[in-house]
């Protein structure tokens, strides 16, 4: 006879340390209690509500929806950090990382984490959703013409982002900029 502990699998989603969410079509189908504080809503609020409630702005949920879809597709996961909203308006840097639980749908069914990482890189500088897109890309090591192609501008507009993201920041060099965007003061 099997005498090992029944495992509740719910209370561990429900109370687990980190933000965690059901999506289906990036609808919030179920969330626990570390993605509801960190977004400033209760569960009862975020279920059933689309993703976008948690963007800065609609054009970034529409941007990062588009620039998901061929990297589930070839991997069948996700994973970034990208500057995001709580309920109180505030931005904050998140880490995400998404599993989809069929290899067909990238934006179906799927399991979806998200960690706050405001403590190591505080948004310090006003930046457009534009400006926070290719910050998050920069971080992630990309080149201004890798971040071109993959967003679909001319390597010239995205470096004339980068220059404004280095005056905000009052970075000297491109390396200097991703430092301080990681939260690393030189």
């Amino acid at each position: 006879m099997n005498n090992a502990p029944v495992i509740d699998y719910e209370s561990i989603f429900l109370h687990a340390p980190v933000g965690m969410c059901i999506s289906e079509n990036r609808v919030i189908q179920s969330c626990n209690e570390a993605l509801a504080a960190m977004f400033g809503h209760t569960r009862a609020q975020l279920e059933g509500l689309s993703f976008l409630v948690l963007y800065p702005t609609m054009d970034e949920f529409l941007r990062t929806g588009d620039r998901i879809i061929p990297i589930m597709n070839a991997k069948g996961r996700y994973s970034d950090e990208r500057i995001m909203r709580r309920a109180n308006g505030e931005l904050f840097w998140c880490h995400v990382t998404g599993h989809s639980m069929k290899a067909s749908e990238p934006l179906g069914p799927g399991i979806w984490t998200f960690e706050d990482v405001s403590e190591k890189r505080p948004v310090t500088a006003e930046l457009t959703p534009r400006e926070r897109e290719i910050a998050a890309l920069l971080v992630e090591g990309k080149t201004s013409k890798t971040i071109a192609r993959q967003i679909d501008l001319s390597p010239r507009t995205v470096e004339m982002h980068r220059a404004k993201l280095m005056r905000k920041f009052s970075a000297a060099t491109s390396s200097e900029l991703v430092h301080k965007l990681v939260g690393l003061q030189l």
